[in-house]
């Protein structure tokens, strides 16, 4: 069986190439819903509606646990999906989400000012704060900027454009944060841009940084789920519409994958 990530679009799909190059031999099944991008600006029922047509897709593409690579999605339906969809449908199955790995994150961080930016459903969920709060992390001041002006430029190609946005947002509403938290896996690709620009003066935590191990040690602790995933390194993309760029990130992002649309 494979291991299967979901995603709004493309950004996830830098997190599969980094699980990808920690744990080489498995399978993996993307599926990025394009078609309906970006998802931090739709309710949370039309977020549960698109995101269990995405797990039905993967489950039935042969995934025994999925990733749900976008936080809009992990902030709005993780918990819903793990708590009414698989036990109802696929019992036998797993869901994990991308903000409690990266809480766990700042759970052991000497950092103590931190800014999260994120889509604008993803800040409205305070998922993360919800979090924070339940762990009774008292130590961390956390801050939130909800950014929806990033993911279409960043679908779009135009990461320059995208960096300097969130470079001014970041000046003008996080200054005295050391932290800056990407909510969204999208970000990933601006994140060396804003190490540069602020050097040693934040820490930008990413998450495509933050999953490979995450998941690693997951599976290290539940060999019962990792003895069953097929280990041939095979890669397969699922976009929900897709466009010619799209075959050139496909080449940047994994190297060149099998491309399926519709």
């Amino acid at each position: 069986m494979k291991i299967g990530f979901f995603d709004s679009g493309l950004g996830g799909l830098t997190v599969l190439r980094a699980v990808a190059k920690e744990l080489p031999q498995y399978d993996y099944v993307y599926y990025g819903d394009t078609a309906n991008l970006p998802y931090g600006d739709k309710t949370e029922e039309e977020i549960y509606r698109l995101t269990t047509i995405g797990m039905e897709y993967l489950f039935e593409a042969g995934c025994l646990l999925v990733i749900i690579a976008c936080n809009t999605a992990s902030a709005e339906t993780a918990r819903r999906l793990q708590q009414e969809f698989i036990p109802q449908r696929y019992p036998d199955r797993k869901i994990l989400g991308i903000i409690i790995p990266t809480i766990e994150v700042l759970d052991f961080s000497t950092h103590t000012k931190v800014t999260l930016i994120g889509t604008k459903r993803t800040v409205e969920s305070a998922k993360y704060v919800r979090e924070l709060e339940s762990r009774k992390n008292d130590k961390v001041i956390f801050n939130q900027i909800a950014t929806p002006e990033l993911v279409p430029l960043i679908e779009l190609g135009e990461i320059e454009t995208a960096l300097a946005a969130a470079i001014a947002r970041i000046e003008r509403e996080a200054g005295e944060s050391d932290v800056v938290v990407l909510g969204c896996t999208h970000y990933t690709q601006i994140k060396e841009g804003l190490r540069a620009h602020f050097t040693d003066q934040k820490c930008i935590i990413s998450q495509d940084e933050v999953i490979p191990d995450k998941l690693k040690n997951y599976l290290a602790n539940h060999p019962e789920l990792a003895e069953k995933l097929t280990s041939e390194g095979v890669r397969s993309v699922h976009l929900t519409k897709h466009r010619p760029d799209y075959d050139l990130l496909m080449g940047q992002f994994l190297g060149g994958a099998y491309i399926d649309e519709g």
